[in-house]
């Protein structure tokens, strides 16, 4: 191979001995030290479905290696799983986690010299951490994901994992028997695999494809199918050839690969936390992208799938039907993506949809011709106004009305605003503040998914507004708006909300406006005190002190 220049920096030299010592404890014969190291990081766990199903695929990429002539090495990055965590402490770590593993892979492929690295991730912050690590290091990678689950069945409903926390509003409500309550739990999660819907996980993964990070094709296959391994030995095969080829991750993420992934989201309604991650991509990239440029993107791009949360399909339906390709030659077709752009392959994305027709077949029902759109127009709108200046996200899917008028509810926690929807304390009309959630406020920016999905149970997500500093899980829809920056911890006007005060979300104007009289506000500025930090010490006190606004993606390398 004739561009493993990192590895002889290890090998090459009398100099170098002790090095090709260590190495050979661990495998290394004569003949290998002539061989690009290729790093196989992996978040395998049996901890959540979403990433049990790894092992396999590292083991066939590893086999893929080998065969193509490289010198694989594998090695393990931590991994939080929102479902779990989601409503409690520990979710505070996710989007922290984002950031380990990013540092992670940085650490461990850069203090060992590897020539490239295969990532394989499957829970939601694996995706965006990966790549925020690649981008930084600017060494030949792909990513792979680890595959979505199967969906699961009760009495003809197809569940997700988003079923349970809806069941949970339901039956509290007194709409569901105890008996569908518990089917929905046993059965929603039937296999290994991540969130089932065009969740966070599965809007990550098929945006790489966009992106040209991943292979075309392998976004949204089921992780215990025979053809998700098969992908990870084709992904191996591709990272050799692009090693060979010195074909590195900022000549394929650029601006115009960045608005091809934007559009694919918009294009499949994929989730909100494309948002954040998309920033923090760019930004480990050195890409100039703002979160202006989301709304210029979803002006022009409209909602072509019939994907969960709001839709009817599940990600192995969308795959079936022809999946992200499919999706993107129709984009193309229409002038909405750059063809031009380099994908890991060394082939351009116009090049590799080459095969694909233009229009969807006409015997499903996922992905609509482009004549007949869910909706014309994107369905993450960027809202700003007094209470976000800054900006904050709106997904507008799927829902009769686009703007409320009500007053604030207003909690200082996810939980405080939970239980106040458990005591049924929310009424039709209410606009909910959950505040000091932001990435310095909780710390850590938890997903409102538990409340969020107690509101559609129980049958107000048309009829409530939500807004937060917070995170909303891909598989939350209703009149929610959130990211609001500044936060509230850092002294943004969400912070000076209270009870009672007129609230308007409208994203027909992409306006968030607390109807307050500048005076008054003012007035409250000049009360205002921070609260005293939730943790002192720890990774989530560090993350705290290092973290930027969700206006930049909440990364904690900032310049």
């Amino acid at each position: 191979m004739p561009n493993n220049r990192r590895s002889r920096i290890i090998t090459q030299g009398v100099a170098r001995s002790p090095n090709r010592a260590m190495l050979r404890a661990v495998g290394f014969g004569d003949g290998d030290f002539d061989k690009p190291i290729v790093g196989v990081a992996n978040g395998h766990s049996t901890m959540n479905p979403c990433n049990a199903g790894i092992q396999p695929l590292v083991d066939r990429a590893m086999t893929a290696l080998s065969e193509a002539g490289a010198k694989p090495q594998v090695f393990g990055f931590p991994t939080v799983t929102d479902g779990i965590g989601m409503g409690t402490e520990g979710m505070k770590y996710s989007l922290v986690s984002r950031e380990v593993i990013a540092d992670a892979i940085e650490v461990a492929v850069m203090g060992q010299c590897m020539d490239g690295v295969l990532c394989v991730g499957g829970c939601d912050k694996n995706m965006p951490g990966a790549m925020m690590a690649m981008a930084r290091m600017n060494v030949p990678a792909i990513f792979v994901y680890a595959g979505t689950i199967k969906p699961g069945h009760w009495k003809g409903q197809t569940l997700t994992i988003v079923s349970p926390f809806e069941a949970v509003g339901a039956f509290t409500a007194g709409k569901m028997l105890r008996e569908d309550f518990e089917g929905i739990e046993k059965n929603a999660c039937p296999t290994v695999g991540a969130c089932g819907g065009q969740y966070t996980a599965n809007t990550m993964s098929s945006s790489f494809e966009a992106l040209g990070m991943s292979l075309l094709g392998s976004s949204q296959m089921a992780s215990p199918d025979p053809e998700k391994a098969d992908s990870a030995a084709d992904s191996a095969s591709a990272l050799v050839n692009a090693i060979d080829l010195d074909l590195k991750p900022r000549d394929i993420i650029t601006r115009k690969s960045i608005e091809n992934a934007i559009t694919l989201v918009m294009a499949t309604g994929g989730s909100t936390n494309a948002v954040l991650h998309y920033l923090a991509i760019a930004s480990a990239a050195r890409v100039e992208w703002t979160i202006d440029d989301f709304e210029r993107i979803r002006g022009r791009v409209p909602v072509l799938c019939d994907l969960k949360p709001s839709g009817r399909f599940v990600a192995v339906d969308f795959h079936a039907a022809g999946g992200v390709p499919q999706v993107l030659k129709m984009l193309l077709a229409h002038g909405l993506v750059h063809g031009d752009c380099m994908t890991i392959t060394g082939r351009t994305l116009g090049e590799e949809l080459a095969g694909i027709p233009d229009a969807p077949r006409g015997d499903q029902q996922v992905i609509r011709p482009w004549s007949k759109p869910m909706y014309p127009q994107g369905h993450l709108a960027i809202l700003k106004g007094n209470l976000a200046p800054e900006g904050c996200v709106a997904k507008i899917t799927g829902l009769k009305s686009l703007a409320i008028t009500g007053p604030a509810r207003v909690f200082d926690s996810e939980s405080a605003a939970l239980d106040a929807i458990m005591a049924k304390k929310i009424q039709p009309g209410d606009v909910m503040v959950i505040r000091y959630e932001g990435p310095k406020g909780g710390p850590g920016m938890r997903e409102m998914l538990a409340p969020t999905s107690a509101l559609i149970g129980q049958g107000l997500g048309e009829s409530v507004g939500l807004i937060t500093d917070g995170r909303f899980s891909g598989g939350t829809w209703g009149m929610v708006v959130g990211h609001v920056a500044p936060e509230a911890y850092v002294g943004g006007a969400i912070a000076l909300v209270q009870e009672g005060d007129s609230i308007t979300i409208d994203a027909h104007r992409l306006l968030v406006q607390l109807n307050v009289a500048e005076t008054e506000l003012a007035r409250r500025r000049t009360r205002w005190q921070a609260p005293p930090p939730r943790y002192t010490e720890g990774v989530l006190a560090k993350y705290m002190r290092l973290v930027s606004t969700a206006s930049r993606g909440a990364i904690t390398d900032a310049g």
